[in-house]
């Protein structure tokens, strides 16, 4: 049985996915997208408003879907290799014992509904291997005061650029910064202290101004 034939696209797709997320990680490209970070950020807003329970029950479904456990990216590239690959046995089975494969969409919901619970129950002792990244959450407000290395973009008033800051953990967040000063600049490669914040954007003083001794 094929993994390209058409019954079994969506799995094709899925572990197609799974391999380029991979790739990705290893060539460090995915550091572009940084959905960690991302994630942080959200969970970090979405924290401060409780509306009827709505954290609550967001923090439930997480916790039972084993996000939280290990970074979110190699979350996905587990989910999506065991969706694969349940996939893939299940339409194998049908045609062993049916004579033919499913229908594409039978298949796929089936395969979803056993793949969540089994990425839940996997991660968990992943979880204990890997760096504990997300348990060392924090607030993006605590950012303020560190510094950061501007790594794409030349900053200036009303038009950020992309930085790198490691939180107290040494977990790297992914932040828009802009000049503190009016008038002032900030190009890629350069180090900046972290003085405010509003909104999602971060505003900073290159070090370089400040003439701060170096971290040791």
């Amino acid at each position: 049985m094929s993994l390209l034939a058409d019954y079994n696209l969506p799995f094709a797709i899925a572990f197609g996915a799974m391999l380029l997320l991979s790739l990705m990680q290893i060539i460090g490209v995915g550091d572009l997208f940084d959905l960690d970070a991302d994630l942080d950020i959200d969970a970090d807003l979405d924290s401060s408003v409780d509306l009827d329970g709505g954290a609550s029950i967001m923090g439930g479904i997480t916790t039972l879907l084993g996000l939280g456990r290990v970074p979110f990216l190699i979350w996905l590239v587990v989910f999506l290799f065991l969706f694969a690959s349940i996939g893939v046995s299940i339409q194998s089975l049908a045609g062993g014992l049916l004579g033919a494969p499913l229908d594409t969409l039978l298949a796929s919901a089936i395969a979803l509904g056993v793949t969540v619970p089994v990425t839940s129950v996997l991660v968990r002792p992943l979880g204990h291997i890997l760096p504990q990244d997300e348990t060392t959450a924090v607030g993006i407000d605590s950012l303020v005061g560190r510094r950061a290395t501007v790594t794409m973009g030349h900053a200036r008033q009303g038009y950020p650029a992309r930085a790198r800051v490691h939180d107290r953990h040494g977990q790297t967040h992914y932040v828009m910064v802009e000049p503190h000063e009016a008038g002032g600049e900030i190009i890629e490669g350069d180090e900046v202290l972290l003085v405010r914040r509003e909104g999602q954007t971060f505003f900073g003083i290159p070090l370089a101004e400040r003439k701060l001794a170096p971290v040791n």
